[in-house]
């Protein structure tokens, strides 16, 4: 008997264990990672009515592995441009919640009595929502067409952005133990600088290449390069001093940009379900039931401010950001349970030894609580409401109402928004590709030269004019690039109070430009070679080249935004702001089995039925914007509809009836032979005068005479005995056909 892998034993415990556990789940509604979590108490050290698994640091690999694939499908249904489309409402609605609920999660340890560290992880385990849980209970509730859920989806993306942050502020904070300021500041502007770093080169370089590729990619090629480059950026994020979950993040997060994100995310779920429900279960391994018992009474208050807590802060925030009462207390009681990211910040507290033993449990335990109470939270919400509401002083309504609308309202920006918005991005595009450039180039381009040039001086002028010639249109762009927008001519006209702020911004980037130079020559020659010979050399070649360079960074920056806006060309005109107005945007898809597919609009009416309107239709790769009433519907069509919160229930209701009826039993298809005798009946007769079709529900497909074969028979073929007729249809009818002959069937 060959030897078995002491891990090959584990998983198939493991994953049989879950099977069990996760269809228990299904069957009483309740997420099925709960049941992962249970499972991992079944099959732990401490359960020992079940044998319990062998290698447990194997299965933690796994477990990582988990955390990576997870990381990197939330990246994919992230985009940094959702961040920024999602405008206002969701910034302000999730900052000011993570920043209340670290802080309530602080005071909460405190009052407790827990150490310094222990208080600092709850805050963070505490801050961030359960995006899986959520839109589960979405779905299932048939809530994902209303208004709040838009907010509620934004402030998701939100806090897994602020999640990411967290866990390299926390991972700092446990190495310095106290709150080094300036450590943290680092560290925060390290983590910024590689993100736009990352972001531009990904966004540069990984659309283009995808496009090359897609004619011989198939299902097979693209899950492999995408895992590919999820992992490879897990290497690139731990080497420069971050996490593998941030690597998968971001780049999760940079293919969400692409046109292929769907393709992407759609082929990468079976992989994120099979490693996330073994991370799931390593949560239940960790958790000791004695010690769990033991902190029951820490585990119930926790819950409660969770609830309470979140539900408030979420409330807050969400009218502070111009949201009307109703739509914010809606988010704030969708948004009050803790998930998969409290796991994970549980988990590296573990890993990096600094809080204590019971604080895992206690957040499995805590979320465990607000999983089951969060459809019930959001089931409350409307009830919650029009009992509130009444009972709010008159003067409280109205302020809100006045203010949510005030907030809504669509106004211009400013032209000074638009000109420092526009300096910023030029100088932090800019600054990164140059600062990237010269750390590169001191790191593998110097030791490459000297071991292939004799000299120190000579090799470092060698390096210098690489860079130089590599970082001579992002230096020209910073220092010399002229704003053509409208709203800086319109600034610069006005004399008397622009010309002074807009000659300090070019100064600004100039000095950065200087700053810059010197920092890359100082890493080779001296500070005072980069001011006397350097400088002034750099800006007399940028001046004389300045129209190739002009022409070289056009193209560069035409390709950048080519490839950001790719995804989303055909659909920014149909998907604008639609405050102050009730109506609002979802999203539905057709199914192949609806009685709708393959109607015009004007056949449908639905405007005219349920006043909703159709933006534009998405079909593969093609967008359909505002599509004209001829326009036909198919199967897997998704159709942008704008409408408000009642229009769109109903429309989903009627949508979701409007399916084929099933048929009786299961009707299973197969391909069978007759032998034409005097039984069957069909001697003499054609194909189309039978009755076959009618009676198998099948199609003859082929037809055996005198050693001869006849593939897809005329309709006027005449059967003759001992004809092999060979049927596709319905195997029992078939079956019936042989038993009972032709004359009763047709």
């Amino acid at each position: 008997m060959s030897h078995l892998p002491t891990l090959i034993r584990d998983l198939a415990l493991i994953l049989a264990i879950a099977g069990v556990t996760t269809l228990l789940f299904k069957k009483l509604k309740q997420p099925v990672v709960l049941g992962y979590i249970l499972a991992g108490i079944l099959v732990g050290p401490n359960f020992s009515l079940l044998p319990s698994i062998s290698d447990l640091d194997g299965v933690k690999v796994w477990a990582d592995i988990g955390v990576i694939f997870l990381l990197f499908s939330l990246g994919l249904e992230f985009s940094f441009k959702k961040l920024v489309n999602i405008g206002g409402t969701a910034g302000v609605t999730g900052i000011f919640e993570i920043i209340c609920m670290v802080g309530l999660g602080f005071v909460t340890g405190k009052l407790m009595g827990w150490p310094f560290m222990d208080c600092i992880f709850l805050g963070g385990i505490i801050a961030i929502s359960s995006t899986t849980i959520i839109i589960r209970a979405f779905d299932e509730l048939g809530v994902k067409t209303r208004k709040f859920a838009g907010v509620v989806l934004g402030v998701l993306v939100v806090e897994d952005l602020m999640a990411v942050l967290l866990m390299v502020v926390l991972s700092t904070l446990a190495v310095s133990r106290e709150f080094a300021g300036m450590e943290m500041l680092y560290s925060v502007l390290k983590l910024v600088f590689f993100l736009f770093l990352w972001f531009l080169s990904g966004i540069f370089l990984i659309p283009g290449f995808l496009k090359w590729g897609r004619k011989i990619m198939n299902d097979e090629t693209m899950l492999v390069i995408s895992l590919g480059l999820c992992l490879l950026m897990v290497v690139a994020a731990t080497y420069a001093g971050f996490s593998a979950p941030l690597g998968a993040f971001i780049m999760g997060s940079i293919l969400a940009e692409t046109p292929q994100a769907e393709k992407i995310e759609h082929l990468v779920q079976p992989v994120k379900n099979l490693f996330g429900a073994v991370f799931f279960v390593s949560v239940g391994l960790l958790i000791e039931p004695d010690m769990l018992m033991k902190y029951i009474g820490p585990v119930f208050i926790l819950s409660f401010v969770v609830i309470l807590g979140k539900t408030i802060n979420v409330t807050f925030g969400a009218l502070l950001s111009g949201q009307p009462l109703k739509q914010s207390l809606q988010a704030g009681m969708s948004l009050a349970q803790i998930g998969e990211f409290s796991f994970i910040i549980a988990t590296l507290g573990l890993t990096l030894q600094v809080t204590s033993d019971y604080l895992y449990p206690i957040a499995v335990g805590v979320s465990v609580i607000t999983t089951f109470t969060t459809p019930y939270m959001i089931r409350l919400a409307d009830p919650f409401f029009n009992w509130l509401a009444p009972k709010l002083p008159v003067k409280w309504r109205m302020a809100i109402n006045q203010y949510s609308t005030g907030a809504q309202t669509i106004q211009a920006e400013s032209e000074w928004r638009i000109v420092l918005r526009s300096y910023l991005m030029l100088m932090a595009t800019n600054s990164v590709i140059v600062i990237a450039m010269i750390f590169l180039s001191g790191r593998y381009l110097l030791p490459f030269v000297k071991a292939s040039v004799h000299g120190d001086v000579l090799s470092s002028i060698i390096t210098i004019v690489i860079t130089l010639v590599a970082t001579a249109p992002f230096l020209w762009a910073l220092a010399i690039r002229k704003m053509h927008s409208l709203s800086y001519r319109n600034l610069w006209l006005d004399k008397k109070y622009n010309h002074g702020p807009l000659v300090m911004l070019e100064v600004v980037r100039n000095l950065l430009l200087v700053v810059l130079v010197g920092f890359m020559v100082d890493q080779l020659f001296s500070t005072f070679i980069a001011f006397v010979a350097i400088l002034p050399l750099i800006v007399v070649v940028l001046l004389v080249f300045s129209r190739r360079l002009n022409s070289f960074y056009a193209r560069i920056e035409k390709r950048f935004l080519t490839n950001l806006n790719q995804r989303e060309q055909m659909q920014s005109s149909a998907s604008g702001d639609l405050t102050p107005w009730d109506a609002h945007m979802a999203y539905f898809t057709m199914p192949a089995e609806s009685t709708v597919v393959g109607k015009s609009l004007k056949e449908l009416a639905w405007r005219e039925q349920y006043g909703i309107n159709i933006a534009y239709i998405e079909r593969g790769s093609i967008t359909i914007t505002a599509p004209e009433r001829t326009d036909v519907l198919y199967p897997f069509d998704k159709i942008a509809v704008i409408g408000t919160d009642v229009q769109l229930e109903q429309f989903r209701s009627i949508l979701e009836s409007a399916i084929l009826p099933a048929k009786n039993g299961q009707e299973e298809i197969t391909l069978t032979r007759v032998i034409v005798d005097e039984h069957i009946g069909v001697r003499g007769k054609t194909l189309r005068n039978s009755g076959i079709r009618e009676a198998t529900n099948g199609l003859v497909v082929g037809i055996e005479r005198n050693g001869q074969r006849i593939l897809n028979p005329d309709s006027t073929t005449i059967f003759e005995w001992d004809d092999i007729v060979w049927i596709v249809g319905d195997r029992k009818k078939i079956e019936e056909l042989k038993d009972s002959g032709i004359s009763n069937k047709a």
